[in-house]
């Protein structure tokens, strides 16, 4: 089958051995994929948690058809129109646990439903489970303006959020983010940032953070997080390492948790899909919450898919057709 691999000299379309469910896993025809930031990153040879190297069928986020179960998959029919996330997702054909994909909406075509697996769940889990977002309280996106930020304002306000802040770097995306679900935009790269939010807040600062920059603005979050607030780290767009404020930290007394999918184990994945699924699904399925697409791309032009998103002038999700 055809798939677009890390190899030698590089990502690069190749054939490889069609994939055959075992146990729980189920077998997808891939109609769609979403491209991610981290893809970005395994083109480039770097590893993603324990993926990556040469050999790796990149990609982890897709939409297809149910065509073999595993011997022990339930919950989910040859036919099943279904998205999900994993690994190997940029090919003809994907395995995927059948705890970790969604039954896709009638209404919803591929490259639609390509665009959420990710989104939903790892901002279900840092907003509400981990988060722990009431309604009446205030939010803050840091990285709003991308795919996973522009999901978790709209999951903040469809929980009930009172305000909800995005930043964005970016002038032209960030005028968008009221469309999302922003009632205030910042830059943050503009120190004023910390400033704006503390006075929409009357001086105290918002419940709860989502984190996607983390790098420079660490110790700044602190000074925007009201007393026994919230942080939750899910992303280092600005760097792995920078200065941190602790004496701040505990004297605000602020919450500060990291979350990834790159350490949980498959259980823990199933309770993420299973909980947003129950908590959301109505809201996915009347459009409430979706993404928009920026751009679609055939699979034989992959390649120029990974080129656009490098190029950062993206709003949206990036989509791949099979």
């Amino acid at each position: 089958m055809k798939a677009y691999v890390y190899g030698a000299n590089g990502a690069e379309i190749a054939d490889v051995a069609k994939p055959s469910p075992k146990g729980t896993q189920v077998l997808v025809r891939v109609r769609a994929c979403g491209l991610n930031r981290a893809d970005l990153g395994m083109t480039k040879g770097h590893a993603h948690g324990s993926a990556g190297g040469v050999g790796t069928v990149l990609g982890m986020e897709w939409s297809g058809e149910v065509t073999e179960l595993g011997p022990d998959a339930k919950g989910v029919k040859v036919g099943d129109k279904v998205m999900g996330s994993g690994s190997a997702a940029f090919a003809e054909y994907t395995l995927a646990d059948h705890g970790r994909l969604f039954r896709a909406p009638s209404n919803m075509n591929f490259d639609e439903a390509c665009t959420l697996p990710i989104a939903i769940t790892t901002m279900h889990n840092a907003v509400v489970t981990v988060g722990g977002l009431q309604a009446g309280q205030s939010v803050l996106i840091q990285g709003a303006s991308a795919g996973v930020g522009l999901m978790a304002m709209q999951i903040a306000k469809f929980k009930g959020a009172k305000l909800v802040v995005g930043s964005s770097t970016d002038a032209g995306r960030r005028a968008r983010l009221n469309e999302f679900g922003a009632d205030l935009a910042v830059d943050s790269s503009d120190p004023a940032w910390v400033d704006q939010v503390l006075q929409a807040t009357s001086g105290e600062g918002v419940d709860l953070i989502i984190d996607q920059v983390s790098g420079k603005v660490a110790s700044q979050n602190l000074k925007a997080t009201k007393i026994k607030g919230r942080i939750v780290n899910v992303g280092r767009l600005g760097g792995t390492h920078a200065d941190f404020n602790f004496d701040l930290h505990a004297a605000r007394r602020i919450d500060y948790v990291g979350v990834t999918f790159r350490t949980r184990s498959i259980e823990e994945i199933r309770e993420i899909f299973k909980l947003a699924s129950s908590d959301l699904w109505p809201a996915v399925e009347s459009r409430k919450l979706q993404l928009p697409i920026d751009k679609v791309f055939a699979f034989d032009d992959i390649g120029k898919a990974f080129a656009h998103m490098e190029a950062n002038k993206h709003l949206g999700k990036i989509v791949v057709t099979l």
